[in-house]
């Protein structure tokens, strides 16, 4: 059992709980709620053609709604939460961002045009950019350091749950239903899950398990310009980032490449696709148990794990699009294995940040990773991965997609690459041992 931080009768001044029964739930109900919240974000995968035919929309106009409204108002939110979430109690800002991030999307069952459903899109970015940051603030405070690891590891899970529900959920619902009463039960399952935690979970004590040996030097500055100066947090975030360049570049058209590079159906890629959100919730979960398992023996191990499942993804990523349409298990299971090693390193890496970082700068540090992802991640990688496969199709005879997925897929070992810059300060950082 995880060591949780108390959430007693009595308040602190702050405003944050200290000291009765542990919540063993707080961190499982934060992942149920990112799972909803992701979901919403990529529900309209498998609403696109009916959207489409409704509001007579280009391919432009969808990748408008889809991505980039949602990415720029991330990039407008997430930092002024994030500080928010840094001095206030954070159960607040996670309530409220998720709830008001579901009611906007349960309203994009009524826009009457296109503009609509794309401003209830793009805002719909406050969930994650409110409640994200201030979600792993939280559980750097209820979960001991020993177990925290894992304890993200079932928080980062929600992502790969919140898009194969989607998946599944979503075309089921759409099929029967269609797109409008989707989007108002993905949107009101999350006004609910919201309410819940507001009853089922108390503000943990900021701070609580942060040590003096574990915390950054503290600068008289900017939250934003102490962590980056910060060369621990520096490296995790160069890391991250291009973890998250590729990882989502390669999300984006993996379904695309099976249909068009091995002619299966929708269906039949889909499963596959199914499967790999499967394959990656497993390797983000054992990578956050192996984790704190090892960092018992050496500290290093923190970051060693996420920069050496990174490594191990490149050569079954580029296996995989070097095979050819047969045989077909060959295929499944190189893109499985891929799935598995690529999500080990995010909860590690949130891990580190909380564990260098003081707890007033714990949000802002997960905001920067989180701003990362949206906006470089899903943001430009997409676009860049069909510009360069657009621009490779002239020089390889038409097959221009492989050849840009292989160089998002090469882009991992840029990230394990910049880890492994931050292992030697950290491990001075934390000592021989937690």
């Amino acid at each position: 059992m995880w060591v949780m931080a108390a959430a007693p009768h009595s308040a602190h001044p702050s405003g944050q709980s200290a000291g009765a029964p542990s919540q063993p739930w707080a961190v499982w109900l934060l992942a149920v709620l990112a799972a909803l919240a992701f979901m919403d974000r990529q529900i309209l995968a498998v609403l696109i053609e009916p959207i489409k035919q409704e509001f007579a929309l280009t391919d432009w106009q969808v990748g408008l709604i889809t991505g980039l409204g949602f990415s720029l108002s991330f990039a407008c939110l997430a930092l002024p939460l994030s500080r928010l979430a840094d001095h206030r109690p954070r159960l607040p800002i996670v309530v409220a961002s998720r709830a008001l991030g579901g009611t906007l999307a349960a309203l994009g069952a009524l826009s009457g045009n296109a503009w609509a459903l794309a401003a209830t899109r793009a805002g719909g970015a406050i969930s994650d950019a409110g409640a994200g940051p201030a979600s792993m603030s939280m559980i750097a405070d209820l979960v001991a350091p020993a177990q925290r690891s894992r304890a993200m590891s079932i928080f980062t899970a929600g992502n790969a749950l919140g898009s194969l529900l989607a998946l599944a959920g979503g075309a089921w619902l759409a099929q029967r239903f269609g797109w409008r009463v989707t989007l108002a039960c993905v949107g009101l399952a999350s006004v609910s899950a919201a309410l819940a935690a507001r009853w089922l979970i108390r503000e943990p004590l900021r701070g609580r398990y942060a040590a003096a040996g574990s915390v950054a030097p503290r600068l008289d500055r900017g939250a934003v310009h102490t962590i980056l100066a910060d060369p621990v947090a520096r490296w995790l975030l160069v890391g991250g980032s291009f973890a998250l360049l590729g990882g989502y570049s390669f999300g984006a058209w993996n379904f695309t490449y099976l249909v068009r590079a091995h002619g299966l159906s929708s269906t039949s890629a889909g499963l596959l696709t199914g499967a790999s959100a499967l394959a990656s919730v497993a390797g983000g979960l054992l990578a956050g148990s192996w984790t704190d398992r090892l960092v018992r023996r050496d500290v290093r191990w923190q970051i060693g794990v996420p920069a050496l499942t990174l490594g191990l993804a490149v050569p079954c990523g580029l296996a995989y699009l070097a095979l050819p349409p047969d045989p077909w298990w060959a295929i499944c299971i190189a893109v499985l294995a891929f799935s598995f090693f690529i999500s080990g390193w995010a909860a590690p890496v949130y891990a580190a940040l909380s564990l260098v970082m003081q707890p007033q700068h714990r949000a802002t540090a997960s905001a920067l990773l989180l701003l990362s992802g949206a906006v470089v991640g899903s943001g430009v990688g997409p676009a860049l991965t069909g510009a360069l496969s657009d621009g490779l199709r002239v020089w390889v005879g038409g097959d221009g997609l492989r050849w840009a997925l292989a160089s998002t897929v090469v882009l991992l070992t840029v990230a394990a690459w910049a880890l492994l810059q931050a292992m030697p300060a950290y491990r001075q950082r934390q000592g021989q041992g937690r």
